[in-house]
């Protein structure tokens, strides 16, 4: 009986096949985004990653699905891009191997657009474009097309989330994407009018020590825009972002557009800021 001829040695240098690679990913992608390590492997602290990865995806991949199936074509902005991390992956996951759709990343820090332009460049990513601009100053840019279908602001921090959101009104979204992070401006209200609170309302219990007023403020901030994007017309749906354990910013908000407003998300938003002593926000959150 012939015996079984022993496996081919791999060539040197050929990077390791993984199941947990899906099929057709850009392995140079993974080495730039260090999930996988310049030899090509995975250790444990990459499976994490690559984990959180597809966790996120299967979130934002449905919607970028319904958008290009409905017109033949699709544009995304990522606001608070930083390496254009989640903009990549998108690219790299659902784009690639399609013929239209366009990822807009926007990131105030030049060296960073700068480098991502050459990353997609070298990856041969040609819909792929970046632009060093705030996110507020995006909204008025000629670099944008007039409409953007989806928008999304991973771990934008602070304001930029609200600026996103403006962003997204401003051109008519179907769907945005938030994981807000770093929720300060509230929070430094809240602290600031203390004093004034505690004759006012026995709800200031509630924000009285320093680390409450921390998560009161970044709870109630979220709650916030979940009403605003609903007196717009969106359809809101609030759930964690299992498997970024690495972060303490682990809400992930989804809206989508349909054009129904909810009828008292205004006067909502208006007797939260009342109650909670917070009126100087009202043009924030204004509806």
């Amino acid at each position: 009986m012939a015996k079984n001829k022993p496996a081919a040695a791999k060539p040197a240098g050929t990077p390791a096949v993984h199941p947990e690679i899906r099929p057709g990913q850009s392995i140079e992608l993974l080495k730039e985004l260090h999930i996988l390590t310049r030899d090509g492997q995975l250790n444990q602290d990459s499976r994490r990653k690559l984990k959180q990865v597809y966790h996120l995806y299967q979130f934002i991949e449905p919607l970028l699905a319904e958008v290009l199936a409905e017109t033949g074509d699709l544009s995304l902005a990522d606001h608070g891009a930083g390496k254009s991390y989640l903009g990549f992956i998108l690219y790299d996951l659902f784009l690639k191997d399609k013929p239209a759709g366009t990822i807009h990343g926007i990131e105030t820090r030049a060296e960073l657009v700068q480098r991502s332009r050459e990353l997609a460049e070298r990856l041969g990513f040609p819909r792929m474009h970046f632009l060093d601009v705030s996110v507020e100053e995006s909204t008025h840019s000629g670099q944008l097309p007039e409409r953007i279908d989806v928008v999304t602001a991973l771990h934008a921090c602070n304001t930029a989330t609200d600026d996103a959101i403006q962003f997204a009104f401003a051109k008519d979204a179907r769907f945005v994407v938030l994981v807000p992070c770093c929720q300060a401006e509230v929070a430094s209200v809240l602290r600031q009018n203390k004093s004034a609170s505690f004759g006012k309302t026995p709800l200031s219990e509630i924000w009285r020590h320093p680390l409450h007023t921390r998560e009161f403020g970044s709870q109630l901030t979220n709650a916030l825009r979940c009403l605003q994007l609903e007196a717009h017309g969106y359809q809101v749906t609030v759930t964690e972002l299992v498997g970024w354990e690495h972060s303490m910013k682990n809400e992930l908000i989804i809206a989508r557009h349909t054009g129904a407003p909810r009828k008292n998300a205004g006067e909502r938003i208006e007797a939260i800021l009342g109650e909670l002593n917070l009126t100087e926000l009202r043009s924030r959150f204004a509806c």
